[in-house]
């Protein structure tokens, strides 16, 4: 009997390690066929054909298409919060983290941006699984604004208190603006955006700064009032606090 249990624990992180490369196969064999063919003519039956699995195995790892695509906003947040973590543990200058934060972004997104558009067809409808406000991108969601967190974290500079709790989902907006802008950018490698990076890190990082000086607090407050009041309440969750107003 003990023999047998040993057998069972020492096959389990065989099967985990086998079920994972499935799994990759399965993501990278439907990221590849949404390039070919676009993401509205793959079909779950075509990427099961193309990776060499059942159909029933390819909906036991992903249940629908759209699980799929969040699979590959998973990785690309794996991906990024690797690609950032040299520039998040050196440098304090939050102009530079800013710019490393976003400039990684573009890096590990390059290789998916040809057919970036094809996702975002998808992910605009406001009531689509896709989108990056909905429930099922709040995995994906929280990992970028954690990296938002940790850019402004350990950085030298010092924002306005009332201010601090809601900078990193601003800080994911303006990520998510560079994405939009992104997935239009014809130029070669993308040069246009990461210029638009270059450009508006030291803004950034300036506006932030002189946020917590007194005789800028008025704006400051209408500044918080008016993003409490109109950002998206998923990327807000948790930054108004008990109690706190909006005037």
């Amino acid at each position: 009997m003990v023999k047998e249990e040993k057998n069972v624990q020492e096959n389990k992180p065989a099967k985990a390690a086998k079920s994972e490369q499935t799994r990759t196969l399965i993501l990278e064999t439907a990221l590849r066929l949404f390039a070919e063919r676009g993401y509205d003519r793959t079909t779950m039956r075509a990427i099961a054909q193309e990776a060499g699995v059942s159909v029933g195995n390819a909906y036991y790892y992903f249940a629908s298409k759209e699980h799929l695509v969040q699979g590959f906003y998973d990785r690309i947040a794996g991906e990024h919060a690797e690609a950032v973590r040299p520039v998040l543990e050196g440098d304090r200058d939050l102009a530079v983290r800013i710019r490393g934060v976003l400039l990684g972004w573009l890096d590990v997104a390059e290789p998916y941006h040809r057919f970036a558009s094809q996702f975002f067809k998808n992910a605009a409808d406001p009531d689509s699984p896709l989108s990056p406000f909905s429930g099922d991108s709040s995995a994906a969601r929280d990992a970028a604004i954690s990296i938002h967190e940790r850019c402004l974290a350990g950085a030298d500079v010092k924002s306005d208190p009332q201010l601090a709790p809601l900078l990193p989902q601003l800080m994911w907006l303006m990520q998510m603006g560079l994405v939009l802008y992104w997935v239009y950018d014809r130029s070669e490698g993308a040069e246009r955006s990461r210029r638009l990076v270059e450009r508006t890190a030291p803004i950034a990082a300036r506006a932030i700064a002189l946020s917590r000086f007194r005789v800028l607090r008025p704006l400051v407050r209408q500044v918080r009032g008016l993003l409490v009041e109109f950002l998206p309440e998923t990327a807000t969750a948790g930054a108004r606090g008990p109690g706190r107003s909006t005037d």
